[in-house]
């Protein structure tokens, strides 16, 4: 098959072309291919299925430009994608990327949302997720559309995990914010199996949590991180250092998220790595 990843030179893309390049023709562009609906029609012109991966770093400092970038690097790339495909003789299936951060936020671990639960959350990151999936929606029929909404994606080479590692190597690590807020989470390498597992079933369609079935309190994953790595995790960072720290994107950090990937489950797909222990140690010990 003819793939293509747009917004693919990051950490997800980099682990999804290596994947499926395996058995599949896989072209990469950066978010630089958004320079017109020329310029993407001529990077898809070819492809059986899209991805659309692209969108600004949200793990970063946020001040009102940096959350205007957050914003127009997945809505208004997606709008462009959309005039691209209106010019194409053949239309292809497509898969977009959104987040967990569409659900409200969960007072605990013990209520999930799964994927049946359409009331969005209230806050930046829900209205976000909310519009990147209407204009997704825009893009073609419904049969050729699945949205996967992404959890904290863990892995070495980027994101949450690889920020917090050095402090938690030097024994500095700890709950963040009090560490009470749930965390739904994903190892990099179920996230790619999870994405083949999707792409290799061509008659599914709609949205999938891509999210481990078993979140739990981000005190906990942090203690999970240090015994992992047998260092002590008694310095919490408090809300008022986050902040400080990363304007308003501390509520990445802060939000409570508590996502179950009930679609993906009852079709039969298996996690390798179900919980957050075995996930870090295939992460941080046996890729050493």
């Amino acid at each position: 098959m003819n793939i293509t990843i747009l917004g693919g030179t990051g950490l997800v893309g980099s682990a999804l072309q290596q994947q499926l390049s395996t058995q599949h023709r896989v072209t990469v562009f950066g978010r630089q291919v958004f320079r017109s609906p020329k310029t993407v029609m001529e990077a898809i012109a070819d492809a059986e299925l899209v991805i659309q991966l692209a969108g600004a770093n949200i793990g970063a400092r946020w001040n009102a430009i940096y959350k205007q970038e957050i914003w127009d690097s997945r809505i208004e790339s997606t709008k462009m994608l959309g005039q691209a495909l209106q010019k194409l003789d053949k239309t292809p299936r497509i898969i977009c990327a959104s987040a967990i951060g569409f659900y409200p936020q969960a007072d605990d671990c013990s209520r999930h949302y799964s994927e049946d639960h359409t009331q969005a959350g209230d806050d930046f990151l829900a209205k976000l997720s909310v519009a990147w999936e209407a204009e997704a929606q825009n893009l073609v029929d419904d049969e050729k559309l699945v949205i996967t909404r992404f959890g904290v994606v863990l892995s070495k080479q980027g994101g949450a995990l690889a920020k917090m590692l050095p402090a938690f190597k030097f024994g500095l690590g700890g709950p963040v914010a009090g560490g009470q807020q749930c965390f739904s989470w994903i190892d990099i390498d179920d996230l790619s199996h999870a994405m083949q597992f999707i792409i290799e079933r061509p008659e599914l369609r709609g949205i999938f949590n891509l999210s481990a079935p078993n979140p739990l309190p981000q005190k906990q994953f942090a203690n999970l991180l240090g015994k992992t790595l047998n260092r002590p995790t008694f310095m919490p960072l408090p809300l008022w250092q986050l902040k400080l720290m990363f304007g308003e994107g501390a509520q990445v950090l802060t939000h409570s998220s508590s996502v179950y990937p009930q679609r993906l489950l009852e079709l039969g797909f298996e996690f390798r790595f179900a919980d957050a222990e075995s996930s870090l140690r295939h992460l941080l010990i046996d890729l050493q």
